[in-house]
């Protein structure tokens, strides 16, 4: 197994975010994490703000007195959509 270095571990905490890693990058990210305490704390760091970010939405969506006009909600999406055309 190789070992990897804290920029490669940092990008698959991040993609583990967003999707399953495969079996060796989990291996290989466990054995970073078990030596390295930078990213180990890194990584705590990036799920509580994960989970955070997870019960921000869900209290917000559920929220009736927040309200934004057409003209926010225009801009918004079209944020969103030209970064998702970017990507």
């Amino acid at each position: 197994m190789l070992m990897i270095h804290c920029k490669k571990a940092s990008e698959l905490m991040s993609q583990s975010l967003d999707q399953p890693l495969s079996w060796s990058e989990r291996a290989q990210l466990k054995f970073h994490l078990i030596i390295c305490d930078a990213c180990n704390r890194f990584n705590s760091q990036l799920r509580l703000l994960s989970h955070m970010l997870k019960h921000m939405v869900h209290t917000t969506e559920n929220d009736v007195s927040i309200t934004l006009s057409i003209e926010a909600k225009n801009r918004i999406t079209y944020a969103v959509n030209s970064k998702n055309e970017s990507n």
